[in-house]
């Protein structure tokens, strides 16, 4: 007689084999889910607090992955000979799990919430980040936590005028496409992809494709959680003085609705300022006992309000414009007299001062990924301080959005460059972002596409 009560489900995914199974590893955590998708194994596990912690505003969903050298029957080539801090690309996996989940847990619920994803076994033909988002969501789904999921997750490659589901790194390598799409078994929360030139109908097939495939995943999801599901936590949204809610809306939203008239950032963001002031002091003069806290987030909201109600009204938006203008553009190439290639690209009140530089082959990043190593000919580093925004605060090594701007930006880019046949060298290109009130990301492209150019780079 075992003492686990263990539950699996198995299906034919494509060309692979998964099965999901729980109740055998990590039983004390809230939700726990192994994932096997053709010898490719990963463990997702979910915790999360009963209760929130007093006074808390906001939802606190951390999303950790780790990918274990044992998976790939290596050991790791430190000083220490363990893993250390999380590399890019795991970071960049843990930003893919964390932005289809986030957006489904209810208004109101600001319990703490943890999932951490191990990679336990490696197949090199099959990437881990489709079972870890497939993990997660299952692990969330058996929870008994307040979460309006499962979602799906596919990876869609195009090759030959065929969409590829799941396509391994072989296939990979000859793809038009490499685009990730997950969501519910309704609609899609999320795409993030890198591509060749497509046309717009072969990219909306693929999102269709990657959907209409991820809702086998969330099919095998609910039947484990028919078998292995938690009792749903009996949760409710925490109640609101109806009154009180009306008070600050009285007092709050004229003043911000005039703010958002305001198209300067900076003059807008004061007035906005002055508004939550105001507020609190007319709650002061009422004799209101409240929680600044909440009445902060309850301003936050008529702003969103406001904000997306003058858009649905065919309003201008904030900044005087319509939803087809483009901010006033300026480009000055070879600001930098010493560097190989710059550029300083403003959109508006966005900025990026963005440098190319040109190195031998030597020069290219030797990544030590788990399913063998690689050199990186191309790289893309986006840095945003502090003041690119007016504020002062944390400054140093990049941050999860930095490491995630630079990956989009290099996406972008990446098709664009030429064969290394034909320009046999190693490329960096950096953006700083001086100034930032929107579409920096875009900016960094725009800009480091200059930069190369500058350079002389044959884009």
């Amino acid at each position: 007689m075992s003492i686990f009560n263990k539950v699996s489900k198995t299906f034919q995914w494509g060309n692979h084999t998964v099965t999901l199974e729980t109740g055998e590893i990590a039983r004390q955590a809230t939700g726990a889910v192994v994932v096997n998708m053709d010898d490719t194994v990963v463990l997702a596990t979910v915790v999360a607090r009963k209760d929130a912690k007093a006074g808390q505003d906001f939802f606190p969903l951390t999303v950790d992955y780790t990918e274990k050298s044992y998976a790939a029957g290596r050991i790791p080539g430190s000083f220490f000979k363990r893993e250390g801090r999380p590399s890019e690309a795991e970071i960049l996996t843990c930003r893919l799990i964390d932005r289809p989940i986030r957006p489904l847990f209810p208004d109101g619920f600001y319990n703490e919430v943890q999932v951490i994803v191990h990679v336990l076994s490696l197949n090199p033909e099959v990437q881990a980040d489709i079972p870890a988002m497939i993990g997660t969501s299952a692990a969330l789904a058996i929870s008994g936590i307040p979460f309006n999921g499962p979602i799906g997750a596919a990876r869609v490659g195009y090759v030959d005028g065929e969409y590829v589901l799941n396509p391994g790194k072989t296939e990979l390598g000859f793809s038009q496409l490499d685009l990730v799409v997950a969501g519910t078994e309704a609609a899609v929360l999320m795409v993030e992809s890198e591509a060749d030139q497509l046309s717009e109908e072969v990219m909306l097939g693929a999102v269709v494709y990657g959907h209409e495939q991820g809702r086998k995943a969330i099919a095998a999801i609910d039947e484990l959680v028919r078998e292995a599901g938690k009792p749903e936590w009996d949760w409710q949204p925490p109640a609101q003085d109806e009154s009180f809610v009306a008070k600050v809306a009285e007092l709050g939203e004229e003043p911000l609705r005039a703010a958002y008239q305001i198209r300067s950032k900076q003059a807008r963001t004061q007035a906005c300022r002055d508004a939550y002031a105001g507020v609190m002091a007319g709650l002061k003069e009422a004799g209101l006992d409240f929680d600044p806290v909440k009445v902060e987030s309850m301003l936050f909201e008529i702003e969103s309000k406001i904000v997306r109600g003058q858009i649905l009204a065919g309003e201008p938006r904030i900044d005087g414009r319509d939803t087809r203008t483009v901010r006033p553009i300026e480009i000055r190439n070879g600001v930098l007299p010493r560097a190989h290639g710059s550029a300083l690209f403003t959109r508006g009140e966005t900025q990026a001062l963005v440098v190319a530089t040109l190195g031998t082959e030597r020069d290219a990043q030797r990544i030590d990924a788990l399913a063998g190593d690689y050199q990186d000919r191309f790289m893309l580093h986006y840095n945003m301080p502090p003041f690119a925004t007016g504020e002062a605060g944390r400054f140093g090594s990049p941050k999860r959005r930095e490491i995630g701007h630079g990956r989009l930006a290099k996406r972008a880019l990446v098709a664009a460059l030429p064969e290394i046949a034909e320009f046999p060298y190693t490329l960096r290109v950096v953006s700083e972002v001086t100034e930032s009130n929107g579409s920096s990301s875009m900016a960094s492209v725009c800009g480091g596409c200059l930069a190369l150019m500058d350079a002389g780079v044959p884009m």
